[in-house]
């Protein structure tokens, strides 16, 4: 599986996809979500939480 990349032009800093982060791979930094790409897992709880949008798996 895929990591998670965030789209930082439409990250809105709003925290949910670090709250749901299993491994807490995800923090926000600047206003923008930060996804730490060594400890992400790839499991896509955040894709579905992000209600803008902001955060894909290729």
């Amino acid at each position: 599986m895929s990591k998670a990349k965030v789209n930082h032009a439409d990250c809105i800093g709003c925290g949910a996809c670090a709250a749901s982060c299993p491994v807490g791979a995800i923090k926000i930094e600047g206003d923008k979500a930060v996804i730490n790409q060594e400890v992400c897992v790839g499991c896509g709880a955040c894709v579905g939480t992000c209600p803008v949008s902001a955060i894909k798996q290729d």
